[in-house]
Order: C-alpha cells, then structure tokens, then sequence
C-alpha cells in the first residue's frame, strides 16, 4: 500500500503537484522562521476573478495546491488497487490531475469564505482597486 502512494504521489502527471507542494510547505516554513509574511505575494494579485479573493493568495493557492495533491493522490492510488489495467483506466489515470483541481479549486472557494473575516481588507492600491471595481460592476 505504501508503494502504491509512493507512486502515485511521485508518478507522471501528480508529480506536478507534489512539486508544487513542496514549494507551499517551504514558503511556509519560510514564515513560520519570519523571513518573508503571509501576504508577501499580493501586491498585485487579485483572486477575486476565481471566488478566492478576501485572503492572502498565499494561503488560497497553498490551501488549493494542499486539497489538489491529497485529491489527486487518494484518486491515482484507488485506481491503482482497484481498477483493471487497461485502456479506460490509463486515460483515467491523466483525467485524474484535472479532476483533482477542479475539485480542489471549489473546495477552496468553500473554505476560503470563512478565513476572509480573519484577513480584513487593508487600505492600499489594491484594496482601492476593488472599491472601485465594486462600484463599476453593480
């Protein structure tokens, strides 16, 4: 069994996503000892577009990258023990990744909602940017 996640989490195509969470748990583990802050990546960044705006795009994308990774290896690795080898389960196998992160980007919108209370809109250029993109598209 322990192989089987091994290879599913290091294996064509969820390899992408283990790559990318390795980069979310090193930036984390860069704030955690204070060389950079949460919100070190938003000056120009807006996820509002993907209904994941009202928290740093750090902790949506590391939240999307985390749920995307455990999505895509939990589905890989049922497929691996439970589905025949064969042609549907080979093109299974690379529908996996896109399924994972579509799924995991609506998850995300879900839990983003309650963390944005604790994340309040700062005065700045960006924050003045949706004001006014508020008041335009009403």
């Amino acid at each position: 069994m322990m192989r089987t996640f091994v290879e599913a989490a290091t294996g064509l195509p969820g390899i992408l996503f283990t790559a990318a969470l390795v980069v979310a748990v090193c930036f984390w583990l860069l704030v955690a000892v204070g060389v950079v802050t949460v919100d070190s990546c938003d000056a120009d960044a807006d996820l509002d577009a993907w209904s994941m705006g009202g928290v740093p795009v750090t902790v949506a994308l590391s939240l999307l990258t985390v749920l995307a990774w455990l999505l895509n290896v939990a589905v890989t690795a049922l497929l691996s023990v439970l589905a025949p080898s064969g042609t549907v389960t080979g093109v299974l196998h690379l529908l996996a990744p896109a399924g994972s992160l579509f799924v995991a980007w609506r998850l995300t919108c879900l839990f983003v909602r309650p963390l944005r209370r604790h994340f309040p809109v700062e005065p700045g250029p960006l924050a003045d940017h949706r004001k006014h993109r508020r008041r335009t598209h009403r």
